[in-house]
């Protein structure tokens, strides 16, 4: 299966230059949690979740209408095409500890989104598919449990 086959699109997105009030009415709108950043061509830049506001809000001591998405944004995204399959974006996923994964075009162009809940809706809708685990199995080569972490 395809990530063009379950990402929602289009996607929310805000611009750097930007005030956080925005970025938060937006993700207030849409029920989200984050929105990518992209610049005036439309190619994704960053991304910018709920947590990130906050800390803005609290480190940088200002009204969010004062305060700019790029100051709040992290400029490392890991993003995902169309074509890719859920597979490969679960990993990355699971890998690098991330719920969304903007989707972006060869250009770079942000096309849609794909989050864990994407995931799960199709894999609940495909269980004959093998659908897509979401646990980390702890058991080691020879088939027994790891010691769990303390």
């Amino acid at each position: 299966m395809k990530v063009s086959q379950v990402m929602q699109r289009p996607a929310q997105s805000c611009d750097a230059n930007q005030t956080l009030d925005v970025a938060a009415r937006i993700m207030w709108e849409n029920d989200c949690g984050s929105v990518p950043v992209t610049d005036s061509a439309g190619r994704l830049v960053g991304i910018l979740t709920d947590r990130d506001i906050c800390m803005a809000a609290y480190l940088q001591g200002g009204p969010l209408h004062t305060l700019y998405v790029g100051s709040a944004m992290a400029p490392r995204v890991f993003s995902c095409m169309p074509d890719d399959s859920i597979a490969e974006c679960h990993a990355i996923m699971r890998e690098q500890q991330v719920h969304r994964l903007p989707v972006v075009d060869k250009d770079g162009a942000l096309v849609g989104m794909l989050s864990l809940h994407d995931l799960v809706r199709d894999a609940a809708q495909s269980p004959r598919r093998g659908g897509v685990s979401f646990c980390r199995d702890r058991r080691d080569a020879a088939g027994d449990l790891e010691a769990a972490p303390r």
